[in-house]
Order: C-alpha cells, then sequence, then structure tokens
C-alpha cells in the first residue's frame, strides 16, 4: 500500500506525533524533548502557558513558533463559551487560526462533553477557525463533527494523563473507516507500544503529552514515540497477518524424512 502525508487543514505533516507542553519540568526539557520526537506540531494550552508575559520564561523563547506549527488548545474549558473565548484570545495573541478544541465535563474523567464540544465546533468554524477537534470514541458524533467542518477527529484512546493505551480500538476502527479527515488519537497513549497501536489500527497521527513529559527520562521516551508512530504506520501499510485459533508451522510438515 502506497503511503500518503498527514495533511490537516492544508499542512503536510512529515511526522504523525504531535506533542503537548504540559508537565515538564522546564520550557528547556520540552524544547529538548519535541527535537528527539521529530514532531512538527505542538499543542499549547492557552490558559497554562505563558505566550505573552515577557517578565516571566516564555515558551517562544525555546520553542520557535516559525519552525514548528502551535496548536492552541482549550484545555481546562468545561463550557463552550469558554473554550471560544480562550481560542478568540489565542487568536488575538499569536493570530493562530489552526485550533485544538477540547471541552472536558466530569473532572473525575475529564471525558469530553460532547454536546458542548459540538457545538462549540460549529462556533468556531463559524468564525473562520481550522478546528481540530478532542471527542470521545463514539462513531456517532465523529461524524457529526466532520460534518460540521472540523478538519481532524481526535478520538481519546483512554481518559487524558491515565496512560492505560488504546481501551476500544473497535470503535476507533470504525471512526477511521467512516472519517474523511485524518484521525488522530489524543489521550491515554502510555508508552510506546500504545502509539504503535493507534497507529496499527489505521489512525492518522497520534497526540500526546503526558507519556513524554512524566517519563523518567522525557527525551529517551520522545525517541521511543517517534519510532513507535513510524513503526505503526509501517506496520499498517504493510497489512498484518490474519490472526489464527492453532498453530500453523512455518516449514511444510508433509514430506519429513
Amino acid at each position: 500500500m502506497e503511503d500518503t502525508p498527514l495533511v490537516v487543514a492544508g499542512r503536510t505533516l512529515k511526522s504523525r506525533l504531535i506533542i503537548g507542553t504540559g508537565k515538564y519540568e522546564t520550557y528547556e526539557q520540552n524544547a529538548r524533548a519535541l527535537e528527539a520526537s521529530g514532531a512538527e506540531m505542538i499543542t499549547v494550552a492557552v490558559r497554562r502557558v505563558n505566550l505573552t508575559d515577557r517578565d516571566q520564561p516564555m515558551l517562544v523563547d525555546f520553542i520557535d513558533p516559525e519552525k514548528y506549527i502551535f496548536l492552541p488548545n482549550t484545555a481546562g474549558c468545561f463550557t463552550g463559551e469558554d473554550a471560544v473565548r480562550t481560542l478568540r484570545l489565542a487568536r488575538e495573541a499569536g493570530g493562530w487560526d489552526l485550533v485544538k478544541l477540547e471541552v472536558l465535563s466530569d473532572p473525575k474523567h475529564l471525558y469530553p462533553d460532547m454536546e458542548e464540544t459540538l457545538r462549540a465546533a460549529k462556533l468556531l468554524i463559524r468564525d473562520g477557525f481550522q478546528v481540530m477537534v478532542y471527542c470521545s470514541d463514539d462513531p456517532v458524533y465523529a461524524k457529526k463533527l466532520e460534518e460540521a467542518g472540523c478538519c481532524a477527529i481526535m478520538p481519546l484512546g483512554a481518559p487524558i494523563g491515565s496512560g492505560l493505551g488504546i481501551q476500544n480500538p473497535v470503535n476507533i476502527r470504525l471512526i477511521i473507516e467512516e472519517a474523511k479527515v485524518p484521525v488522530i488519537v489524543d489521550a491515554g497513549v502510555g508508552t510506546a507500544s500504545d502509539a504503535a497501536v493507534a497507529m496499527e489500527l489505521g489512525c492518522d497521527g497520534v497526540l500526546m503529552n503526558t507519556a513524554i513529559a512524566e517519563a523518567k527520562d522525557p527525551i529517551r521516551m520522545a525517541s521511543a514515540m517517534k519510532h513507535a508512530v513510524i513503526a505503526g504506520r509501517e506496520a499498517y501499510l504493510a497489512g498484518r497477518m490474519p490472526k489464527k485459533r492453532y498453530a500453523d508451522p512455518s516449514s511444510p510438515l508433509s514430506g519429513l524424512i
């Protein structure tokens, strides 16, 4: 199977890995992890990352927005109004129109509030934003978000920050089969094998933060994720062997001496 590049809202990405900017000890460590990951796009929590206060360390002093695609997100927003307001501020601060929308529900599990997410997505698209949207692994809502005009669908693999890996591969696969825009697993990846599983399912990319930032060695884990995403994509394109209930010897059993 021939590969095709990952294209999101007209932007062609060589790397299918997107990483975040939360939980790192320093911006400098974040920058080193980004470089090791090979990612070209990085999410930025507008409410938590310093983008404008020159009296404090600023992310842009360590990660060049001219070199990397900054993806402002609405982490910590629990209503559509908060999310829309946050991204309007991001556009004023940095001129960013490509954004990641997430509207959360209960703080215990941080599952997306899909009704609010869909409503906020429509408001943002009407305002001219290109919206990559964090969502549940519900194929019905994923299709509604695509039909509303979202440029990428980002179903969770597991709750945010849990590191549990892909909990519902059946639904992720259903979303991929129906989507005409990139599908990027967002949240739940804990280690490199989880990223490979997401890619082997046929996802167009993987977004993660905690798995790298909270690793004992974030720089090495970033490198591991880079290779896992590449390996998973290659395995998907190669096509896995069918699973079988019983043993099947590699060498023929007939004609044995």
